[in-house]
């Protein structure tokens, strides 16, 4: 699924709030720390990693990309 943003870039915990998978940051920051994001093939802890367009993430075997 492709995300289009109109910023330079979107922080990993906003990216989770804005296509739906995180309810709220609370729930964004819980699954971050848990080790369920990956960021390009790799486990991302940081809640608030810099995702540019052509990035990826992946959770629960769902894939974005950004645009």
């Amino acid at each position: 699924m492709k995300i289009e943003i109109t910023t330079e870039f979107i922080k990993l915990d906003s990216a989770l709030k804005y296509c739906g998978v995180a309810e709220n940051g609370a729930h964004a920051k819980e699954m971050i720390l848990e080790g369920e994001v990956k960021v390009n093939g790799e486990v991302e802890l940081r809640r608030g990693k810099k995702l540019y367009k052509g990035d990826k993430f992946k959770i629960f075997d769902k894939e974005f990309e950004i645009e």
